[in-house]
């Protein structure tokens, strides 16, 4: 019996090397990945700083007075175009521009209103998408980038095991194909991230052109109703 537990005590020790050599940490598998590693580290830098960017301005743009075009409706009837300007000035949104530049023309024909609330809200909504194009290149492009990697560190794989010869060692190509795959790793979890955040952005700034249109509806209203009182008198 004693035998036996000593038996399994060595042979215990002589396993836990093992586990130790088969240890690694993200840092150090992300070194073995070369120079590649160092691009997508750049493109995960570049889709993080524009994700946080766009979803604060687009958070920031969503932020208005529930009130806010009521307010201006009643400005409006009462003729306190002024007033009205001034809130839009403010409010400081592309909802708040946009109304601005109608109030602006208010004793225009209504179709030039139209036409002038839907060239800042093209203008508005241009800006709120500026930088997403780069988001959606970024996740289609950075697995490219780690599957090119791969490609490059199997090649080199090959290439030794030609060059040992005779020597052919299973680790030349276990070791190779292990440091070729790690670049595809590190662009599918740039890619999908930077996929998942271009997606969730556009949808916020969808839902943020259904608000801005809704807002352009409801102030031609009161624009029109504003002239047909004026008409009326």
């Amino acid at each position: 019996m004693i035998t036996f537990l000593q038996t399994a005590t060595e042979a215990a020790v002589e396993v836990a090397p093992v586990q130790e050599e088969l240890s690694f940490s993200l840092i150090s598998m992300a070194a073995k990945g070369g120079w590649l590693m160092l691009v997508l580290l750049a493109l995960s830098i570049i889709a993080i700083y524009i994700f946080g960017k766009k979803w604060w301005a687009i958070r920031q743009a969503g932020k208005i007075d529930k009130n806010f075009i009521k307010d201006i409706d009643n400005y409006l009837l009462e003729g306190k175009v002024r007033s009205a300007r001034a809130l839009c000035k403010r409010s400081d949104t592309p909802i708040a521009r946009m109304i601005d530049k109608g109030v602006e023309r208010i004793d225009k024909p209504l179709s030039d209103i139209r036409i002038a609330v839907e060239n800042v809200a093209n203008v508005e909504v241009a800006k709120l998408e500026k930088g997403l194009p780069i988001l959606a290149t970024i996740a289609g492009g950075a697995p490219m980038i780690g599957f090119l990697g791969t490609v490059m560190g199997m090649v080199q794989a090959f290439f030794n095991m030609a060059q040992a010869g005779n020597n052919i060692d299973i680790t030349l190509l276990s070791g190779g194909i292990y440091t070729a795959m790690i670049t595809t790793v590190g662009g599918l979890i740039v890619g999908i991230l930077a996929y998942f955040g271009y997606n969730f952005l556009t949808a916020q700034v969808t839902s943020l052109v259904a608000k801005m249109e809704a807002s352009s509806i409801e102030f031609l209203d009161a624009a029109q109703a504003r002239k047909e009182t004026h008409n009326e008198e």
